[in-house]
C-alpha cells in the first residue's frame, strides 16, 4: 500500500483525533485521550498495513485487528467509519447511546469490523495470542505446497494495541509468555507506551522495563518508536511482519512512545484527558492547534477518499479468493472442511451418528468419576469434531481433558491439545481468541475452585456468545483430602448466574456425554462442565437422552409422590437412595435430576411444573452453598448444602461431617411430606 504523503497522512491522524473529540464532547462521555495520541499509529497501520474488506468484515483470511485499550473505543469506531464499514456518521454521533452501534467499549457482533469486545484490560491482548495461534495451527493443518508452489489459504496477522494498564494486569504475563514459547510470529502488539493512567503518571506504580520484559519471553522487540512519526512507525511494522518468514520468528512488540491526548494544547500529557470530554473550550482550542476547520463530525472530502478502503480491501479478498479457488480445485475435500469449520458449522455425520455414540455410553454400568466419564465422552465425540482444540491449564492428567489419538501442540508443531501451563485466565482468554478468530471449538480444563481466576474471561465468552467450553473438575468436598482451599462451596452457585453461561453438573456418564453434545451444538454460547473426582454410580438409561437435554427431568417417579427430591452430579445417587429409604417408609416421592438449571430454565414453563408441580413439596440437596436452590423449592421447601468452606479430609467423612448424607435426606423429606 502506497504512504500518503506526511501533511495527508497528519490530516488522516487528525480526523480521528477529531473524530474522538467530538463524539465524547457530544456524549459528554468517554476516553478521547488515547485515540488522539495513537491516532498516526493507527493511520499507519489501518492505511498501509492492514488487510481487511470494509465491505465482508468476515473473509476468512482478513488480518485481525484488537483494540485492546478498549476504553479508547471511539479510535476504532472512527476508523471503521472512515475506512468504508457499515458504520455512518449517525452512528459516532450516537456513541455511548442506547441500543447505538457505538458502546463505551468494542462489542463483537454489534458493530461491524469489531473483532472481540475489549474494556477489561489485558484481555484484548489475550484474545489476540488466541487469535495468532488459531491462525498458526489452521495454516499448518490446511497450507499445502506441491511442487514448488505455495497453496497457502490461511496466510494473516493479527495486530493489537495496548497501553499501560493491559501491561500491568497479569493477564497479560500469562498470555505473552505463552505466545513468545510458541513463536507466534504474525502477532504484531503496538504499545502506547504515554506514561499516563487515570491515576496520573505511572511512574509512581509502574516502572517494569517493558522491552526488556518482552525479550525475555522470547518476542521480537523494537524500543523507542516515536508514535508520531509515520516514517518509524511504518519501518517498525515492516520490520515485525519480516519475523513471520524466518525459521524461527517471534511475535513483535512494538513499543510507540506518545503524547496521549496529541492535540489538545492545555490537556495533551496530563491524566485529564484520559476519561474525560475536553470541554468546550479545549475542543475549540484543539480544532486552532490542529488546523482542523471542519465542522464537528464532518471530514473533508481529500480525507475521506485517502481513508476509503472499499476498493483495496475487495481487491485483497478477490485475489484470496482466486487462490481458494485455484486450492480447492487441488484439494476439494480440504477446501470443503475448511469452509465447514470456519462457518462454525458440525460434520453433516454428527447428529446422525451421536446417537449410537450415547447409546454406547449409555451401555456401560461402571461406576465412574464425571471426570473419566467426560474422557471418555470425548473419545467418543472426538472422532466427529476434528475441530477440538482441547487443553488444560497443567492439570491434563486430572482434569482428563487429552482424549485418544489427540496430538499435543508445541512451539513449531500442529496438535489438537494444549497443555497452557499454570495460566488459567490466560487460558480462559485465549480460548476466546481461538473460538472468535474461527475454524476450531476450544475447550480447556482446570479445578472448579479456580474458576475464580478465569471467571472475566468466562463472563467475555457470554457477553459475546460464543462456544467455548469449560471442564471443570473435582468440583465439590468430594475432592477430599486436598481440604477448603481446594474444595468448591460457591462456584457453582456463582457461574449459574451468569447470563449465557450453560453450567453442567451430571450425575453418571450419559449425563456427561449429553452435556458435552449440547455444549458442542451451542453455538451461541459458552457451557462449563463441573465434574466430580470421585466415582459416581450410573443412574440413567439411553431413554432418557432427550430430557437429559432440558437440563432437568424426572429420573424417578412413584404413584402418589407426596414429595420432590431435586439433586445434580455427586448427590444425584443419595437422592435415589433416599427415595429407596423413604419408599420402605410409606413415603412416595420423585427424583428430579438437574444437571443443567440454565437449560432447564429455558423450557417452557408448562414443562417446568410438570417435572416440579407446585402442589408438591420440594427438597434440595447439593455439595455447594444451598441459597441457588431456593428459586426451585421456594421459601418452605428445604435444602441440603454447605453453608461454610469445607475441611481437609476423606471425602466418605465430609459427606458425613457436613450432613450431606441419605439419612439428613430423607429426615428433610419426611418433615415435609408429613
Amino acid at each position: 500500500m502506497n504512504a500518503p504523503t506526511h501533511q495527508l497522512a497528519r490530516q488522516m491522524a487528525n480526523a480521528i483525533r477529531m473524530l474522538a473529540v467530538d463524539a465524547v464532547e457530544k456524549a459528554k462521555s468517554g476516553h478521547p485521550g488515547a485515540p488522539m495520541g495513537m491516532a498516526d499509529i493507527a493511520e499507519v497501520l489501518w492505511n498501509r498495513h492492514l488487510r481487511h474488506n470494509p465491505a465482508n468484515p468476515h473473509w476468512p483470511d482478513r488480518d485481525r485487528f484488537v483494540l485492546s485499550n478498549g476504553h479508547g473505543s471511539m479510535l476504532i469506531y472512527a476508523l471503521l467509519h472512515l475506512t468504508g464499514y457499515d458504520l455512518p456518521m449517525a452512528e459516532l454521533k450516537n456513541f455511548r447511546q442506547l441500543h447505538s452501534k457505538t458502546a463505551g467499549h468494542p462489542e463483537v457482533g454489534v458493530t461491524p469490523g469489531v473483532e472481540t469486545t475489549t474494556g477489561p484490560l489485558g484481555q484484548g491482548i489475550t484474545n489476540a495470542v488466541g487469535m495468532a495461534l488459531a491462525e498458526k495451527l489452521l495454516a499448518a493443518e490446511f497450507n499445502r505446497e506441491e511442487d514448488g508452489v505455495d497453496h497457502d489459504i490461511v496466510n494473516h496477522y493479527t495486530y493489537a494495541f495496548m497501553g499501560d494498564g493491559c501491561l500491568m494486569e497479569g493477564i497479560s504475563h500469562e498470555a505473552c509468555s505463552l505466545a513468545g514459547t510458541l513463536r507466534l510470529s504474525k502477532l504484531v502488539a503496538l504499545y502506547d507506551d504515554n506514561g499516563i493512567s487515570i491515576d496520573g503518571h505511572v511512574e509512581g506504580w509502574f516502572t517494569d522495563d517493558t522491552p526488556k520484559r518482552f525479550e525475555a519471553y522470547g518476542w521480537h522487540v523494537i524500543p523507542a518508536v516515536d508514535g508520531h512519526d509515520p516514517a518509524a512507525i511504518d519501518a517498525a511494522i515492516r520490520a515485525a511482519k519480516a519475523q513471520a518468514v524466518l525459521p524461527h520468528g517471534k511475535p513483535t512488540l512494538i513499543c510507540c512512545k506518545t503524547v496521549i491526548g496529541m492535540g489538545s494544547p492545555n490537556k495533551a500529557g496530563t491524566h485529564d484527558v484520559h476519561g474525560a470530554a475536553l470541554g468546550a473550550t479545549e475542543v475549540a482550542a484543539t480544532r486552532e492547534s490542529l488546523g482542523w476547520t471542519a465542522a464537528p463530525f464532518e471530514i473533508p472530502a481529500y480525507i475521506a477518499a485517502a481513508w476509503n478502503a472499499l476498493e483495496r480491501g475487495q481487491t485483497a479478498e478477490k485475489a484470496w479468493r482466486t487462490r481458494f479457488e485455484a486450492y480447492r480445485s487441488l484439494y476439494p475435500l480440504e477446501a470443503a472442511e475448511f469452509e465447514r469449520r470456519m462457518a462454525g458449522d458440525l460434520l453433516p455425520a454428527f447428529a446422525g451418528k451421536l446417537p449410537e455414540l450415547l447409546a454406547g455410553i449409555a451401555a456401560r454400568p461402571d461406576a465412574l468419576a464425571t471426570r473419566k466419564s467426560s474422557q471418555n465422552a470425548l473419545d467418543a465425540l472426538s472422532t466427529l469434531l476434528p475441530e477440538f482444540f482441547g487443553g488444560s491449564a497443567d492439570l491434563t492428567g486430572s482434569n482428563l481433558t487429552n482424549f485418544k489419538g489427540c496430538e499435543k501442540a508445541g512451539r513449531d508443531t500442529w496438535g489438537n491439545h494444549m497443555s497452557y501451563g499454570v495460566r488459567e485466565f490466560g487460558m480462559a482468554a485465549i480460548m476466546n481468541g481461538i473460538a472468535l478468530h474461527g475454524g476450531y471449538i476450544p475447550y480447556g480444563g482446570t479445578f472448579l475452585t479456580f474458576s475464580d481466576y478465569s471467571r472475566n474471561a468466562i463472563r467475555m465468552a457470554a457477553l459475546m456468545k460464543i462456544r467455548v467450553i469449560h471442564v471443570f473438575t473435582h468440583d465439590s468436598i468430594g475432592l477430599g483430602e486436598d481440604g477448603p482451599t481446594h474444595q468448591s462451596v460457591e462456584h457453582i452457585p456463582s457461574l449459574r448466574i451468569i447470563p449465557g453461561l450453560d453450567v453442567w453438573r451430571p450425575a453418571d456418564g450419559l449425563e456427561t456425554a449429553v452435556a458435552w453434545a449440547s455444549a458442542v451444538q451451542r453455538k451461541d454460547g459458552p457451557s462449563a462442565l463441573c465434574l466430580s473426582r470421585q466415582n459416581l454410580p450410573c443412574l440413567t438409561d439411553v431413554s432418557m437422552v432427550d430430557a437429559i437435554r432440558r437440563g432437568g427431568y424426572v429420573l424417578s417417579d412413584m404413584p402418589g409422590a407426596r414429595a420432590v427430591i431435586v439433586a445434580t452430579g455427586s448427590e444425584t445417587s443419595l437422592a435415589m437412595e433416599a427415595q429407596a429409604t423413604l419408599a420402605a417408609q410409606g413415603i412416595a416421592t420423585r427424583v428430579v435430576s438437574m444437571p443443567c438449571t440454565n437449560a432447564f430454565d429455558r423450557q417452557p414453563t408448562s414443562y417446568q411444573d410438570g417435572v416440579l408441580p407446585l402442589s408438591l413439596p420440594a427438597v434440595a440437596i447439593e455439595a455447594a452453598h444451598p441459597d441457588f436452590w431456593r428459586k426451585y423449592v421456594g421459601r418452605t421447601g428445604a435444602v441440603l448444602g454447605m453453608h461454610t468452606f469445607g475441611e481437609s479430609a476423606p471425602a466418605k467423612d465430609l459427606y458425613a461431617h457436613f450432613g450431606i448424607t441419605t439419612q439428613r435426606l430423607v429426615e428433610a423429606v419426611t418433615k415435609l411430606a408429613s
